[in-house]
């Protein structure tokens, strides 16, 4: 039986692939701070696909988290990881002088040490069995100013395509989701003011992963999903950088919860 480890699993992209991975029959690992509501993501998933679902409570801006995750994906124990994604995440609301440093280093805690051991700790047994998926969730801000934010997400992609070189005939394949703006609580938990952003611009978080899946089977190494979103990217390469720039600076401010 394939099994898979989730972070950031209770909401959004990560609750997605929980259900994605379920439907196709994985028994699965859900990871995630809220003990609580971990436990009801299992209940809802075992009820309906029929499958296994371990959880594990950990944060992983906190060494003892990181640690507890790597050591799961390290030992195998009940059963071996054989996809590893990657997606917990979190935004800060406000430009960079606007947020506390620590909150800031908090999230390159969460976004790149932990992907990054999160990673390590997925590929070393993975290679040693011949196969194994990771799937490290970025966004289309990589390829934009989006201070702090951008420049962690910038990072995963990076690391996640040195790495996919790096192991490249070892049966270990990687994958850097990057999607664009997503229905889930991503913006609402940061409080930023996504409000007046139109409709064409949202993406559905089942449809985010499906992209992601068929982008795998097809090999690639980046997954930007949605054509509207592709020529983003492509754009960004050529438009100055302040264009995209000012337009992600001001969802990112903060907002008056009665106005929306």
């Amino acid at each position: 039986m394939t099994t898979s480890l989730v972070t950031g699993a209770t909401a959004g992209i990560g609750a997605a692939f929980a259900r994605r991975l379920a439907a196709d029959g994985h028994a699965l690992v859900l990871v995630a701070r809220d003990g609580e509501r971990l436990a009801g993501s299992a209940a809802g998933l075992r009820e309906r696909y029929g499958v296994e679902v371990e959880v594990l409570a950990a944060d992983l801006a906190e060494e003892e988290g990181v640690a507890a995750v790597a050591a799961r994906l390290r030992d195998g124990s009940p059963r071996p990881v054989d996809v590893l994604v990657n997606n917990a995440g979190f935004g800060n609301r406000g430009t960079f002088l606007d947020v506390p440093v620590e909150d800031e280093v908090r999230m390159l805690r969460v976004h790149c040490e932990a992907v990054l051991r999160l990673t390590a700790a997925a590929a070393e047994p993975m290679r040693a069995r011949g196969r194994g998926t990771i799937v490290n969730v970025a966004s289309v801000a990589a390829f934009m100013p989006r201070g702090t934010y951008g420049a962690s997400k910038a990072w995963v992609v990076r690391f996640t395509e040195g790495v996919a070189q790096e192991l490249g005939g070892s049966g270990v394949r990687m994958l850097a989701l990057c999607p664009g703006f997503v229905r889930t609580e991503f913006h609402q938990r940061a409080g930023m003011d996504a409000s007046r952003l139109p409709s064409f611009a949202w993406l559905d978080a089942d449809r985010v992963v499906a992209a992601a899946l068929r982008d795998l089977a097809r090999g690639r190494t980046v997954s930007v999903p949605s054509v509207r979103y592709k020529i983003a990217v492509g754009l960004a390469r050529h438009v100055p950088a302040g264009v995209f720039g000012a337009a992600s600076t001001r969802t990112g401010r903060r907002y008056d919860p009665k106005t929306r």
